[in-house]
């Protein structure tokens, strides 16, 4: 069981990496803005953004289930939930790639390129 539950754990860790591939900043008006930022710097340093959208992140979570007169202890389940989030867009001018910036729990959780603008 113990094997089992160390592999799943494993296993989320695993999900979770790629999303740690995403720039770690963007630069507006000659500033940095980054992870962990509030979004009120976000609009001081980088202004409004041309779009805004709610967006819903699967995220794996490992939980355990209880069941009563189980001999061998707690099962682990692996769950894809759905996290709330929020993600802004801005156009950052002609032949440059959108920058898109994830927002969560008050805070900058990724910054990323978008498409490229011709």
């Amino acid at each position: 069981m113990r094997l089992l539950a160390g592999a799943l754990a494993l296993a989320a860790t695993a999900l979770a990496v790629p999303q740690a591939r995403a720039s770690q900043s963007m630069r507006c008006n000659g500033e940095l803005v980054g992870k962990g930022e509030s979004p009120l710097v976000l609009l001081h340093k980088c202004g409004e953004p041309v779009y805004r959208q709610p967006v819903c992140v699967p995220m794996l979570q490992l939980g355990w289930i209880v069941l009563p007169y189980r001999l061998d202890g707690p099962g682990a389940v692996l769950a894809n939930q759905c996290v709330p989030m929020e993600e802004w867009t801005y156009d950052r001018g002609p032949g440059n790639f959108l920058g898109v910036v994830r927002l969560y729990n008050g805070a900058i959780e990724s910054v990323r390129d978008g498409a490229r603008l011709r």
